[in-house]
């Protein structure tokens, strides 16, 4: 049956002054900084039935790999009711939490804690799927054109938003390498992505050989999983890498400053071709993995040693995959390269897991009916300013702001949880026009650019206190 049509009549409909495209942690955090503020008319749209993280990867004692008080609020706003501490009171837990002395909690915690905050916020409405984004010179609106979504995903009706202004928070998406994913796209073959591990876990525990490919936090949870549950001296599992190591993230404390307002600050203004070539060798503040991580698979591996022989585990970094097919319906051969050595060799596996990252989803089909208006860098991205705006023509009066898509423009704090409050408030502070999240003004002990003078805030004045006289 085809969608009922029932755009309201413009004239009829008070415009909005926020859609929000898509509700993941940022939208969510923004959702929930927007809250409290009167003035704001807002409204997000979610395709999915409901609110979920990374479910394929929720693996049974994986934690977060920024403390807790990166949560969707804190970091502007430690007085909000949307914070994670709230969560835990609401739920009576704050004293287990406060003896577990956990400052890391586990991702299947932070997941119910957004699932909380999800179904507790108004104006989050899931099963909503974005269709089409337009501007109306006549109404200086933007139309936002939606799906109303069945139990089966399917559209069943059709509306229309108007507003002053949209943001976009719809997320990324896994990334497949090229040699894969004809084998990732076939029926009945075991080749996954990481995003979907736990739906296929128990069948891949079977398997007689798993591969696993990518070194980042997720192949590294995903190789310890698998590692555990297979028998001693018949583990079968091979873990390669394109890095040229299995490598810690850059967790120093000074290190962890890539990641304040203070250095995505610096990062904007710094010009298009340092910007990429930045991007590019900073892999390890975001893409390595945590140094808990990787004790514990040494310390795995190392109890299989205890009574003789080693495990049947391979670990192989600096190893691409040129090309990738069937064999005898039911296996994997993979075709292989060590960068270093130039050497190639082939492997056949019965399943692989793909841990290959995650990218930007693509804003093309979503942003069409801009595009006229939109204004790109050398490389055709969209530029994005400091207040992250699409850099739109003069004659569109508002604006389009983005959430975890400047990675390009902002740095690899983009889509670190860390900074999302931050973000938010800055979106929030814009969008206003005042101040409800006075941000700070200096975040970091580094100094990142000559030209920047770091800012020294005033020490606060102590209050002088009258001393007590006897008898008075």
């Amino acid at each position: 049956m085809s969608p009922t049509p029932n755009p309201p009549h413009p004239a009829a409909v008070a415009p909005r002054d926020l859609v929000g495209i898509g509700i993941g942690p940022f939208n969510l955090s923004l959702a929930a900084l927007a809250h409290p503020l009167a003035e704001l008319d807002t409204v997000f749209y979610e395709q999915r039935p409901g609110f979920d993280w990374h479910p394929g990867l929720l693996i049974d004692g994986a934690t977060l790999q920024v403390p807790f008080l990166a949560d969707l609020v804190t970091l502007a706003d430690p007085a909000s009711p949307w914070s994670f501490l709230n969560y835990l009171k609401d739920r009576d837990r704050l004293f287990p939490f406060y003896f577990a002395e956990r400052f890391h909690i586990q991702r299947a915690e932070y997941d119910a804690y957004c699932r909380w905050v999800a179904d507790s916020l108004p104006g989050l409405h899931f099963g909503h799927q974005v269709d089409a984004v337009r501007w109306n010179p006549e109404r200086a609106l933007f139309e936002v054109d939606f799906s109303q979504l069945d139990t089966d995903g399917e559209a069943e009706s059709l509306g229309r938003s108007y507003t002053r202004n949209i943001v976009l928070g719809v997320g990324t998406a896994p990334n497949i390498p090229e040699p894969l994913k004809p084998l990732v796209a076939a029926p009945g073959v075991p080749v996954i992505h990481a995003a979907d591990y736990l739906k296929h876990r128990e069948q891949f525990l079977t398997a007689e050989h798993i591969t696993v490919i990518g070194a980042g936090q997720s192949g590294a949870e995903v190789f310890l999983d698998l590692l555990r549950n297979r028998p001693a001296g018949r583990e079968k599992i091979h873990w390669l890498a394109r890095t040229e190591a299995f490598a810690p993230m850059e967790y120093s404390k000074l290190g962890l400053e890539h990641f304040t307002p203070d250095y995505t600050r610096y990062f904007h203004n710094l010009t298009e071709p340092v910007r990429d070539r930045l991007v590019a060798a900073q892999w390890q503040l975001h893409k390595g993995i945590d140094a808990d991580t990787i004790a514990a698979i040494h310390d795995e591996l190392y109890r299989r040693t205890l009574h003789g022989g080693w495990p049947d585990a391979v670990l192989t970094p600096a190893v691409t995959v040129r090309t990738a097919g069937r064999v005898a319906t039911t296996k994997v051969e993979l075709h292989l390269e060590h960068v270093q050595q130039g050497a190639r060799s082939r492997l056949t596996t019965d399943a692989v897991v793909l841990a290959t990252g995650y990218r930007e989803r693509p804003l093309g089909r979503i942003l069409a009916g801009l595009d006229p208006y939109l204004r790109r860098d050398s490389s055709e991205r969209p530029r994005i300013d400091d207040q992250f705006r699409l850099v739109l023509d003069p004659s569109v009066t508002g604006h389009v702001y983005v959430q975890n898509a400047e990675l390009h423009t902002h740095g690899v704090g983009a889509p670190d949880l860390g900074l999302a409050a931050w973000r938010s408030a800055t979106i929030l502070n814009s969008l206003t026009g005042k101040d409800p999240y006075p941000l700070p003004r200096r975040t970091a002990f580094t100094s990142f650019g000559l030209e920047q003078q770091p800012q020294i805030p005033s020490a606060r004045q102590e209050r002088t206190l009258t001393p007590l006289v006897e008898g008075r």
